[in-house]
């Protein structure tokens, strides 16, 4: 026995604490990484809307023409009763019907987001779900076990996934979404970062 082996025993304890306790903080950080990459996917996923719908333009131009012609006779007073209503035969009810819209529920494209571990995921979800919500609350669920070192996947399998990241969705997702998220990416791993050492 040397005159330093009763140390030895305290400071090896000592250093596997410090690499346990290294580690779980990088397995969160991590974690907290990977959601809001989610977050940020999700977020930025349009939900289809049939009046954006290249097919409905004219549709939805002429609806918006006669709301903005029928508020501007609400605007003078002599055109309004009492109770507020136009009077009769002020009102133009002409409208122009919006294709896709009779029980379309938008929402499927942000609930194809798929987290998996290991091995992207395959196939597509029936999922439905126009604020993400549930969509992040699987990301979040299946973060629980990722570790560093684990290669993590987030992706969306819906055939025109990659038409909508490259400008399909002019009004809601011009830059995509995945190209805006990498181009985010370092600014997300620095604000994580910096939070965690406060």
């Amino acid at each position: 026995m040397n005159k330093y082996s009763g140390f030895s025993g305290g400071f090896s304890a000592q250093l596997q604490a410090f690499a346990d306790e290294a580690k779980k903080d990088i397995d969160l950080s991590f974690r907290e990484i990977v959601i809001k990459v989610g977050e940020a996917l999700i977020r930025l996923s349009p939900v289809g809307n049939p009046e954006l719908w290249a097919e409905n333009a004219v549709a939805a131009q002429h609806n918006q023409e006669v709301a903005n012609h029928n508020a501007t006779l609400r605007s003078d007073p002599a055109n309004v009763t009492k109770g507020g209503r136009l009077r009769k035969g002020l009102k133009v009810n002409d409208s122009m019907a919006i294709k896709g819209a009779a029980g379309y529920v938008g929402g499927r494209f942000r609930g194809n987001w798929q987290f998996t571990i290991g091995s992207p995921a395959s196939g597509e979800l029936e999922t439905i779900d126009p604020n993400g919500a549930d969509t992040l609350g699987r990301i979040i669920a299946g973060v629980g076990s990722l570790e560093a070192g684990d290669v993590a996947y987030i992706v969306n399998n819906l055939p025109y996934a990659i038409p909508l990241e490259y400008g399909h969705s002019e009004k809601q997702a011009p830059g995509g979404m995945v190209r805006i998220t990498v181009d985010r990416f370092q600014s997300i791993v620095s604000e994580i970062l910096a939070r965690r050492k406060t």
